[in-house]
């Protein structure tokens, strides 16, 4: 037994959670950064150019999302080769992984050159806001080669153990991105003013710079050597590698689905719907990012420990992981009650967006500790081997009741009914979490050894 297995189930739960869910926090904050910065540089432009930032935005959500599933499918297979000795057979992962996220970008970039304009025509008739989603999709999806070796590089570094590697990437990335958006977008430094595609163009180069980072870092101190040369694709491989990211891909889509279905929903009854949901998501994320790492490091401790039949640690680290999410979404929950004004203004939201926005955003807070525990007991069903509780919560929470609730309130009560559908649609699943937690723990933790 190696030194990481004896931690994961010696050192003391607290101790432990915190230790494997630091990193991933930093690196989700990194990323509710990367979100963040385009949106609030491109709304001091004009309203219409944040509201094609608000409707890309899920198609952004949907590749990261294909991206980020089939890193789980290639970091597993990646760090079970590596943990069996079976140096080739990880290297082999590592060749396919770099392989599938280069056909990732073909893909990307040809779908979003062509399909850029029809997605718009879609959800607006507005001929400013679809030009400038149309510029911001193609330069987007052109330059996503840095996002998809990102992901690669990333993965290869995390299977042999370098948590900290990645958030150097994305760090960098971020904060090139920083640096070239208002440079890019307004024309500083002699450089001229672009706009919406300047936003783009910084978005990409970002995520180019964090790629070259990533390459130099797996050169120089990655566990296995990649190489493309002399590729030949193994269906063995690509099976592996699928078989975990496909449920992985799916389960992260849903977000996308529902940013688009709630784009469609809000765009039937007026654009500052649209506005303000985009607002609230890029806010939000540094709410809920944090959450999302904490979720991802409670994963491996809860399925180690489950595995070692150490059931006081399985509930140990799920309570401590419910205390801090509770904590960070309280946290966030009397911001946005507090201070929802504010929050608009960073977007440059005019009089009657602040009129409709500080209602709406305050309804919105009311979700966050809710969703807190859905996505943290969701996290521990996958882990204990219940992924079929995690599929159905996420479903009714972002698809299945919010779609129904959101237009039957909207068509009864008005457009500022419908955010509560989003209270409705996290606190009833909040509860089925609960109750399925109880019988999870008195039918498959408690008696793990023995007890009743």
């Amino acid at each position: 037994m190696d030194r990481t297995e004896n931690r994961m189930g010696v050192m003391p739960i607290r101790r432990l959670v915190l230790s494997m869910s630091w990193p991933m926090m930093l690196s989700m904050l990194v990323q509710a950064l990367y979100n963040m910065v385009d949106s609030v540089f491109v709304s001091w432009l004009n309203n219409d150019a944040f509201v094609a930032l608000s409707l890309v935005f899920p198609v952004q959500s949907l590749i990261t999302a294909i991206q980020a599933g089939t890193g789980v499918g290639v970091n597993t297979m990646l760090s079970r080769r590596l943990g069996q000795k079976r140096t080739e057979e990880a290297r082999a992962v590592a060749v396919h992984g770099y392989a599938v996220y280069l056909c990732y970008w073909l893909v990307f970039a040809l779908a979003g050159w062509f399909g850029a304009r029809p997605f718009m025509m879609l959800y607006t008739d507005q001929d400013r806001v679809i030009e400038y989603g149309v510029t911001y999709l193609r330069i987007v999806t052109i330059l996503s080669l840095g996002s998809c070796m990102q992901f690669a590089t990333e993965r290869v570094l995390q299977a042999g153990g370098n948590a900290v590697g990645p958030m150097i990437i994305q760090g960098l990335g971020a904060v090139t991105n920083l640096v070239l958006d208002p440079i890019l977008i307004f024309g500083l430094l002699g450089v001229p003013a672009m706009g919406v595609a300047g936003a783009a163009l910084a978005t990409g180069l970002g995520q180019l710079v964090g790629m070259l980072i990533g390459l130099t870092m797996v050169a120089r101190k990655g566990v296995v050597k990649v190489s493309l040369k002399g590729f030949r694709p193994q269906a063995a491989v690509l099976a592996d590698i699928y078989r975990i990211g496909v449920p992985a891909i799916a389960m992260q889509s849903l977000f996308t689905v529902m940013s688009l279905g709630m784009n469609k929903i809000l765009g039937l009854f007026s654009e500052t719907g649209v506005f303000i949901m985009g607002a609230y998501f890029k806010a939000q994320s540094f709410i809920f990012m944090p959450t999302f790492g904490l979720n991802n490091g409670l994963t491996p401790v809860v399925s180690y420990n489950y595995g070692a039949k150490s059931p006081e640690r399985v509930s140990g680290a799920i309570r401590f992981a419910l205390q801090i999410g509770g904590t960070i979404m309280l946290a966030g929950m009397l911001i946005f009650w507090l201070v929802p004004g504010p929050l608009l203004s960073l977007f440059r939201a005019d009089e009657a967006t602040l009129a409709a926005g500080i209602p709406a955003l305050r309804i919105l807070s009311l979700t966050f500790l809710p969703a807190c525990v859905s996505i943290l007991l969701s996290s521990a069903f996958q882990a204990v081997g219940k992924p079929s509780y995690s599929l159905w919560l996420s479903l009714f929470r972002q698809m299945l009741l919010l779609f129904p609730t959101a237009l039957l309130l909207g068509r009864l009560a008005g457009p500022g009914a419908v955010w509560y559908a989003f209270v409705i649609a996290e606190g009833l699943p909040c509860i089925a979490a609960a109750l399925l937690y109880r019988r999870v723990y008195r039918t498959g933790i408690a008696p793990i050894d023995g007890l009743s």
